[in-house]
């Protein structure tokens, strides 16, 4: 059953970046800003204390995470899967389980494959699952619409980076939030 959709809290979120991959990146529709996106979600999740996980599929194949990602993330939060849907790895499942956190916001590649395919089933596993369309990406940006489409009617929610990151702040006028507003949220 999916939980009905509510503004994101950073004390009940988690990020998950989905196969941000160094073989795979060079064939995916405007790698460069959805590379730049996941790297922006990534550090302000750090900032706001949101647990991280990040996927590889098949690393021997598709290679590891990309080294800006790589350089942000400990390797004890990159897990490696086999199924396309990470929810469908019991060490994935294990981790998300452990986190306590039932808000997941999803970012990654390929958004048609492993991104829609992890937001489903996670869906169905009682997750709130928030899907980051400018953080998402697909070889062709025909298969990226149509998945953001389906994920939606779904009862996933679309969101862009920031308004994860205005939710996850819940106001001005503190020193996190001016501290982010001068460096980030521009």
């Amino acid at each position: 059953m999916v939980l009905p959709a509510e503004l994101l809290a950073a004390e009940n979120s988690l990020l998950l970046l989905i196969d941000l991959q160094s073989k795979l990146a060079p064939a995916i529709h405007h790698s460069a800003e959805v590379e730049q996106h996941c790297r922006w979600l990534l550090e302000m999740a750090r900032e706001l204390a949101v647990p991280v996980l990040a996927t590889e599929q098949y690393p021997q194949g598709l290679g590891v995470t990309l080294p800006s990602l790589l350089a942000l993330l400990k390797s004890e939060e990159i897990l490696e899967k086999i199924h396309f849907s990470a929810y469908q790895e019991p060490h994935v499942h294990a981790a998300l389980a452990d986190a306590g956190r039932r808000q997941i916001v999803l970012c990654g590649t390929e958004t048609h494959v492993c991104v829609l395919q992890t937001a489903l089933d996670l869906a169905a596993a009682g997750y709130q699952v928030y899907v980051v369309a400018e953080a998402c990406g697909s070889r062709r940006d025909s298969d990226k619409q149509l998945a953001l489409g389906r994920m939606q009617q779904a009862g996933i929610v679309i969101v862009s980076r920031e308004m994860v990151a205005f939710e996850w702040l819940q106001r001005a006028g503190t020193a996190q939030f001016r501290h982010i507003s001068k460096g980030w949220l521009r």
